[in-house]
Order: structure tokens, then C-alpha cells, then sequence
């Protein structure tokens, strides 16, 4: 079994690491930063894993922390990693913040949709209307890069070391043609498809429940397989999303999806529902009904 290892997720452990380390020897940032001759914005910066700190300036680091050897040279090597560049890197320009990198470490996958099907599971041609009725602004080329990432995603299901996925969807993700309807039926079919799979969940939340523990939003939440790898949340919106990483708003999110997942219809239930969607689907239906008399 392969290790899956992401630059961004290595560059969030050293900025921790880093931090602990510091705290641990009693020294500020500014001392820090007044030693390395940089600002302290960039000390802070790499300790919360937003910018890639250099070998050198992790062992220059270490040693105000009189932090030394093998100690020293593991962080150094994890300062290497974080250098690397990731598969996305060439799509960066189209790409609004970190959340691949992040899903590409994780050893699991918890989502509350409320509105699309996620990137996971969606075929070509859905992705590609979902994005350019999201985003007017962009070329088509970028939305093109866009469905390639998205489909680059996917491998992480069928891979040796494959991630597990568990997906409640909002009734309404069933109920909105994206694309049409010879598109939203292979959409559907493919759901069915990948709830075939071991590492699969997939539940749907129908209208009848009304109000709800997860009408605040969609949200995501990622487990990483390295103890040292905190779990994050993801609340996505249109400048690129939020990550949530405190206790507390882990704890919440995790209660409110439980939440979620015990109000929502059981996976085989759920399943015949996508099914029977897929070959009847209710928007048809409704679209008779407008034009009837």
C-alpha cells in the first residue's frame, strides 16, 4: 500500500511543529524574527502553514530552540517535503485555496451537500455545467482545467491506499437538473455506481425532515492518518472557502454531522431513492405538470 503524501499537509505539521517548539523554549516571534532578519509576519505565516519555510531556515529555527540531531533533521526532511510540488500544481492559477492538497493526504471524507453533488463523485459533463453556470467570469479553458482536476480527484477512490468517503446529500442535489436531464440522469446513475463501492457512503437527507442540524451550510470534514495531523473542516463559499481547525469547531462540526447522518435515510434506502430518481426524475415530472391544463 502506497503512503499518500501532500505538500500542503506537510507544510501545516512543520508550521505546528515549529510552533510547539518555539513555545516550549519560551521565545517570541519577534525574537525569532529579529534573529532570522525577516518579519515576524513570515514567522507566523509558517507556523500556521501558510508559506514554505526553507531547510535552512527550519534549522536556524531549531537551533534558537535549541532543538538539535535527529530531532532537527527529521523537520528539516519534513521542510523538504513541503517544498515538493504537488499533481495540482499546474492548475494552480484556477484552483482557490488549499482544499486538494488537504484531500489529498486524508484518510477519510465527511460531507453535508446542500446544492451540487460533490467533486468526488461527479461525472465530466455535470462538473462542467455546474462550473460554468457557478462561475460566468471564467474562459472556457479555465473551466476545462477545472473538470481535469476535478477528475484527477477521483483516482483517490480506486487507488491502492483509497480514501473513505461518507456523503449526506440534501434531497435538493437530487432535484436540480445541473446540465439537463440526459446529463442529471448519468449523474444519478453514476451516485449508484460509487455507493457500490466498500469506501462509499452515501445517504440522502429528504425535504420531509424540514429543519435541520446542517442548514448553516455545506461543509467537509478531513481525517488524516497521521496522529500529528489534526482533523480540519472545510466551509466552502465563492471566494474559495473557510478551513476550521480549533477543538471546538471540530467538535462541533462532527456533532452536527452525526446529526445529520441519523436524520438522513439509510444508505440502501437512500440508494433506491438515487436510483428510482435517475430513471423518473422529478423534474420531468414537474415540467409536465407546469405545461398541463
Amino acid at each position: 500500500m502506497t503512503e499518500r503524501r501532500s505538500p500542503t499537509v506537510r507544510r501545516r505539521r512543520l508550521g505546528a511543529e515549529l510552533r510547539r517548539r518555539r513555545e516550549t523554549a519560551g521565545v517570541t516571534i519577534d525574537t525569532v524574527a529579529e534573529r532570522l532578519e525577516c518579519s515576524a509576519s513570515k514567522i507566523s505565516r509558517i507556523e500556521t502553514g501558510h508559506t514554505t519555510a526553507t531547510p535552512r531556515d527550519v534549522r536556524d529555527m531549531l537551533e534558537i530552540y535549541g532543538v538539535s540531531g535527529a530531532e532537527s533533521e527529521e523537520l528539516v526532511q519534513i521542510a523538504r517535503e513541503a517544498r515538493q510540488k504537488g499533481w495540482w500544481h499546474p492548475y494552480s492559477t484556477v484552483l482557490t485555496g488549499a482544499y486538494v492538497g488537504f484531500e489529498a493526504a486524508a484518510r477519510s471524507v465527511r460531507a453535508y451537500e446542500q446544492q451540487v453533488v460533490p467533486g468526488l463523485l461527479q461525472t465530466a459533463e455535470y462538473a462542467q455545467a455546474m462550473i460554468r453556470a457557478a462561475r460566468p467570469d471564467i474562459t472556457d479553458g479555465e473551466v476545462e482545467q477545472r473538470v481535469h482536476v476535478r477528475l484527477n480527484r477521483q483516482s483517490l477512490l480506486t487507488q491502492d491506499d483509497q480514501i473513505d468517503v461518507w456523503v449526506v446529500l440534501d434531497e435538493a442535489v437530487l432535484s436540480r437538473p445541473v446540465g439537463g436531464d440526459a446529463v442529471m440522469r448519468a449523474q444519478l446513475r453514476r451516485l449508484v455506481a460509487a455507493a457500490d463501492m466498500s469506501n462509499v457512503t452515501l445517504q440522502v437527507l429528504p425535504f420531509e425532515v424540514g429543519a435541520h442540524a446542517g442548514m448553516d451550510g455545506t461543509f467537509t470534514i478531513l481525517d488524516f492518518p497521521e496522529p500529528s495531523d489534526a482533523d480540519v473542516v472545510y466551509a466552502e463559499n465563492a471566494t474559495g472557502g473557510l478551513f476550521l481547525e480549533k477543538t471546538d469547531e471540530l467538535r462541533k462540526y462532527l456533532f452536527i454531522f452525526d446529526h445529520i447522518r441519523a436524520a438522513a435515510l439509510p444508505p440502501d434506502e437512500s440508494v433506491a431513492l438515487i436510483s428510482k430518481r435517475a430513471e423518473e426524475p422529478l423534474w420531468t415530472s414537474r415540467s409536465r405538470g407546469f405545461g398541463s391544463t
